[in-house]
């Protein structure tokens, strides 16, 4: 067998993911061919396109831009699978008070296949609040700059990026890795530039997929550098420890 950080490839992903998910998915079986991605702009460069188009999976697209929303429909209607359903595009700006409602309006529930979430801002807030689905691979953005800090920025319903500062939002490595403990998923990859995390729920997982440390995803030359980028931000306000390894 490879290994996960082997396998990347890009078809539709904004990296590799695209590779690395497939691989997740040929281990643990495609049982539920369903998708949620927030934060997905037009779902185009996404990590469920491929998906979709390859291997007829059906899903959420949600983004707070009306345009490239739009631009997704047009795309993905011009395209059409021939006997699949075509996914469901909302419009709408995602916050910890809304989002279970939003995905369940839209029709989902219960357990689906895969959740990607890329808000640039509050992705750990809203993983910490979905309830309404449970997702059995997640795909989340981390904030890299953080370093090896156990640290979340407080939760802003109203963020735009960038906000009062540009590395200022987001949850740490460590802190992502701890949120998802708790809710019962290891960490099993990255892509190589190592913010995208991919995690797969315990219960699927056997030793042919084993969970990695952070800081083994942490190497690329550019993320080691950008850890330098906290040095202007450390005295700020954050959470700590939200969840450690015990708790």
């Amino acid at each position: 067998m490879p290994k996960l950080h082997e396998t990347g490839f890009r078809v539709f992903s904004q990296f590799e993911e695209d590779g690395k998910l497939l691989f997740v998915f040929s281990i643990i079986g495609m049982t539920n061919k369903t998708f949620i991605e927030i934060g997905s702009d037009d779902g185009v460069n996404s990590n469920s396109a491929n998906l979709h188009f390859n291997f007829g999976w059906h899903g959420l697209f949600i983004d707070g831009n009306p345009k490239a929303i739009k631009r997704g429909k047009r795309f993905y209607s011009k395209y059409p699978h021939p006997w699949n359903y075509s996914p469901k595009f909302v419009c709408a700006k995602v916050q910890r008070e809304n989002i279970n409602q939003l995905i369940e309006q839209a029709g989902f529930k219960d357990e689906i296949g895969l959740l990607s979430i890329d808000i640039d801002g509050n992705d750990y807030w809203i993983w910490d609040a979905l309830e309404v689905v449970n997702p059995q691979v997640v795909v989340i953005e981390t904030h890299n700059e953080f370093g090896y800090e156990d640290i979340v920025v407080p939760y802003d319903p109203n963020y735009f990026f960038p906000g009062k500062h540009p590395v200022y939002h987001g949850a740490s490595p460590i802190a992502m890795k701890n949120l998802a403990h708790q809710k019962g998923y290891r960490l099993v990859g990255a892509n190589e530039m190592g913010f995208n995390f991919i995690f797969v729920r315990n219960d699927l997982v056997n030793e042919e997929i084993p969970e990695v440390t952070v800081e083994s995803l942490l190497q690329h030359p550019s993320t080691i550098e950008g850890f330098n980028k906290f040095e202007e931000i450390k005295d700020w306000e954050y959470l700590r420890g939200r969840f450690d390894e015990n708790s």
